[in-house]
């Protein structure tokens, strides 16, 4: 029971950790032990520990610590997809020698496609580009996406690529290059995730979930098989145990830590083929949650990057400080930093500012839009103009070049009609 405790315990540890540590910061579990947790141990133990280094050292440890995290979360390096790459080789190999015997020929088939598709997809999005916005290809990327005078505005410049941000675009201080509708930079694969490989990533996700379900499950029948065969009695569900009599809780977990231990083999193998289950059923979760977030931001058309800029704009309306109005249909464009869009179906139809007195802007001031201008107070009041609905979402993400634009269509007309055809959803989690 020692062995299988302990591997149930540092398993659980770590897939814990992770998850505060990946989705401590959602705007969703805002108020909640998670989000306390992730600032404990990410804001206020880190501060502690370097007051307490700057009384006994003045603050060596805490500045070589500080570069040695850095270099690891910040710099463009192979060493978390490497562990990545061990952690889901190692796992097989460990896994395979007991369970492979076992299997019927068809979950062979379907078992080796598990298992191949993750590496091909880790290939693809690791080293495929994800969107680089380069001198020969900023004009197209400029047309990309419209701006949305909410997040993206025309106009702004990228002070270290030195040329017009396109709209949904962001630079990352780790490839130290712009990228096109960047969602967020991926240490696990060694790049970022934008217009161009978002499509492997999510396949990514898909099938690394997809694997450790199944291979969780496999596992777990697998070793329940031999325990009934040792342990009559035993049932998966303690209170299903004895015939429907129960089970206590001793018992169950000795028929558990038979199965883990040896599993019918005799050789050991299946305390590996035990641990790598375990590993394989608590991880399952976190990447599956990973998995359900980025379709949720498809669904609700936006990315990581501009859910965390939603997130800010709507403490901003908690304070009062954001104003809107409308844009004029007919306005001229200047093409010069707001060129034509050739693919997008619609238009940006307000604009969204903020101020720092709680007043409205100027209506003399020469800024976009017509009309006088009105608090916003809620994120579901104004438009994200970059979601066509679920299903064209996904087109854009499947196929980053894709035309939705019908040129025999007004763009109000395309408007209306989709403005008809979604449901109203929030932006970001809330």
């Amino acid at each position: 029971m020692g062995t299988i405790a302990t591997i149930a315990l540092v398993v659980l540890g770590i897939s814990f950790m992770v998850f505060v540590t990946f989705f401590g910061r959602l705007p969703a579990l805002r108020r909640t032990p998670i989000s306390w947790l992730h600032k404990l141990l990410w804001i206020h133990l880190p501060n502690g520990l370097l007051a307490l280094d700057q009384r006994l050292s003045g603050g060596r440890v805490t500045a070589s610590c500080t570069r040695f995290g850095s270099y690891i979360m910040y710099d463009r390096h192979p060493t978390v997809l490497i562990f990545f790459l061990v952690l889901l080789a190692g796992g097989e190999f460990l896994y395979l020698p007991a369970a492979w015997p076992q299997f019927s020929p068809l979950v062979k088939v379907t078992g080796t496609v598990a298992m191949v598709l993750p590496y091909v997809f880790l290939y693809l999005s690791a080293f495929s580009d994800p969107g680089h916005i380069t001198p020969a290809n900023h004009i197209p990327e400029m047309a990309r996406y419209p701006y949305d005078f909410t997040l993206f505005h025309p106009g702004a410049e990228c002070s270290t690529c030195c040329f017009l941000k396109p709209a949904r675009s962001k630079h990352c201080s780790v490839c130290k290059r712009c990228i096109a509708k960047n969602d967020h930079h991926c240490i696990f694969i060694n790049n970022c995730v934008g217009a161009k490989n978002y499509h492997w990533f999510i396949l990514l996700l898909l099938s690394t979930a997809i694997l450790t379900l199944y291979g969780g499950v496999l596992g777990i029948h697998l070793m329940t098989s031999k325990m009934r065969l040792r342990f009559p009695n035993w049932s998966l569900l303690p209170w299903r145990g004895n015939n429907g009599a129960g089970m206590s809780l001793t018992q169950w977990l000795v028929a558990w830590s038979w199965g883990m231990q040896d599993g019918g083999h005799g050789n050991g193998g299946g305390v590996a083929m035990g641990a790598v289950t375990l590993l394989a059923l608590m991880t399952s979760p976190l990447v599956w949650g990973l998995l359900g977030y980025h379709l949720w931001l498809i669904y609700c058309g936006t990315t990581t990057n501009e859910a965390m800029k939603w997130s800010d704009w709507q403490v901003e309306m908690d304070e009062g400080f954001a104003f809107k109005r409308r844009l004029e249909g007919g306005r001229v464009k200047d093409l010069r930093v707001e060129p034509a869009w050739t693919r997008w179906p619609v238009d940006a139809e307000q604009v969204l500012l903020r101020t720092g007195d709680g007043k409205p802007p100027d209506q003399a001031a020469p800024l976009p839009g017509v009309g006088e201008w009105e608090a916003a107070w809620r994120l579901r009041d104004i438009e994200n103009l970059y979601d066509l609905g679920f299903w064209d979402n996904l087109v854009d993400m499947l196929i980053p070049g894709f035309v939705f634009r019908d040129p025999h269509v007004p763009v109000a007309e395309e408007r209306l009609r989709r403005k008809k055809k979604r449901r109203a959803r929030k932006i970001y989690l809330a």
